[in-house]
Order: C-alpha cells, then sequence, then structure tokens
C-alpha cells in the first residue's frame, strides 16, 4: 500500500512539474513576442552601434533642437521613392555633428525662434548610385554638379556633408527662391546676382541664402556652387583621409 502511494505521488509530482514548465514556456513566449514599435527601436539601436564603430552619430545626440527632415527615408524628394530603408535618423561623423551644433547655437543667438532644418548627412554610395543611375539623361560633365560621380565618391557618402536649411519660430522654412533638391540653375548660389538681377530671384530670398551660408561659415562649412542647401565639412580629398567611406546601409536582420 505504501509503495503504491509512493508511485501515485510521484505522477502527480511529474504531471505538475509538467504544467509549470508548460506555463511558464507559455509565458516567456508572450513576454518575448516584440512589437512592431519594438523593432524598430532596435533596429535603431543597431545600426546607432554599427554606425558608431565608423565614428557616425545622430546629430540630435548631439543637439536634440536640430530639427530633422530625412527625405530619402521617404518619397518626398526628387526621385519620388524611398531610398533609405533602415537608416531613419540624420548621422554625421561626431566632429562634423559637434561643429553643426555650434551652428545652431549661432543662430538661435544671433535669431531667436530660428533653427536649421536638415534634409541629409551620411548617404551610402549605393544609394548615391541609385541617383547617379536615375538622372542619365544628363550629360555626366553637368550631372556631378547636382549628383557627385558615385566613383569618386560624395562628401556625403563619408558622413561630412549636410543638405539643410533654416526654419523660422513657426518652424516653416525660409524662402530660398529653389526648393530642396531643385536640379535648376536658380538654385546654383554661383548664379544669383543674374537670376537677381532678372528679377527671377527676390532680394529676400538670396538674403535667407545668404544667412544660412553665414551661420554655416560660422564653422568653416563649405557651400558649394550648384546647390544652396549642400555643404562640407571639408574637401574631398581631406574627407578621404580623415574617414572611412559607407558603401552600404546598415544591415540589422
Amino acid at each position: 500500500m505504501k509503495y503504491f502511494i509512493y508511485i501515485i505521488g510521484i505522477a502527480l509530482c511529474f504531471s505538475c512539474s509538467q504544467q509549470e514548465q508548460k506555463k511558464q514556456w507559455v509565458n516567456t513566449e508572450k513576454t518575448t513576442t516584440p512589437t512592431i514599435e519594438n523593432k524598430v527601436e532596435v533596429e535603431s539601436d543597431c545600426i546607432d552601434v554599427l554606425f558608431s564603430k565608423l565614428n557616425l552619430i545622430d546629430i540630435q545626440a548631439i543637439d536634440s533642437t536640430i530639427l530633422v527632415d530625412l527625405k530619402y527615408a521617404s518619397d518626398d524628394n526628387f526621385m519620388h521613392q524611398q531610398l533609405y530603408f533602415t537608416i531613419n535618423k540624420v548621422y554625421l561623423q561626431q566632429d562634423v555633428a559637434q561643429r553643426l551644433a555650434a551652428c545652431q547655437q549661432y543662430l538661435q543667438s544671433i535669431h531667436p525662434g530660428y533653427s536649421l532644418l536638415v534634409y541629409d548627412g551620411v548617404r551610402p554610395v549605393e544609394v548615391q548610385q541609385r541617383m547617379w543611375d536615375a538622372l542619365d539623361t544628363i550629360p555626366v560633365a553637368q550631372r556631378g554638379k547636382f549628383v557627385s560621380n558615385p566613383k569618386n565618391h560624395s562628401v556625403h557618402n563619408y558622413g561630412a556633408a549636410v543638405d539643410l536649411t533654416i526654419v523660422d519660430e513657426h518652424k516653416h522654412p525660409l524662402d530660398m527662391g529653389a526648393g530642396y533638391d531643385d536640379i535648376r540653375t536658380i538654385a546654383y548660389p554661383s548664379m544669383e546676382d543674374q537670376f537677381l538681377a532678372s528679377g527671377e530671384l527676390q532680394s529676400y530670398q538670396v538674403e535667407n541664402r545668404k544667412l544660412l551660408r553665414k551661420v554655416m561659415q560660422h564653422q568653416h562649412f563649405i557651400n558649394i556652387p550648384s546647390e544652396w542647401w549642400h555643404f562640407n565639412a571639408y574637401s574631398r580629398n581631406e574627407v578621404k583621409r580623415r574617414y572611412r567611406v559607407v558603401e552600404k546601409e546598415p544591415d540589422c536582420e
């Protein structure tokens, strides 16, 4: 009889143990199933880590007051299609980001309520190639004024160039007389006097461009002749010496 009770006890214990293990397994499954929000956050953290190995940093981690509208992470760009699929922040070389933060402080000191609005920072070569190919109806010599030949690499490919504008106290972009990524010559800083004389550019539009240049020159950023929005932290040769090129978007799968 004692032996029989002992066997029944063991069986009951084994059954309870199985049920408890099953319960624990089910609970674990529920707590580890990621939500969409968690997945995006994990991917973003992963990109932060991968880019940090190249000394690239999210500009808003340096200065959260700088505004961002990452154009190539949406279809609101000259190609009308999304080009970034894992990059969802503006990343720059750390020293470049610090210089841009100093520009933001300078702008706010001379125009309280104004802010920089950044459209693009680091741009992988593979994205540069897609842009280059999309403009294949433009002769190579002319195309290079708008999109750098990916064979030569762009300063963007190293995280040392930034595309941006200024917004007012209502967060409205200042009127620059031509939009972002406008390939027309009216967007060329080098031709402002000509368009001002013809009346195609208004004086206040040119003054807005000059304000942007003044703010960026405060930290020695260099505006290029064909895009009012594009500023390089260093020359192309200098960035090649200082930094490593970003060939592709980070893969966090």
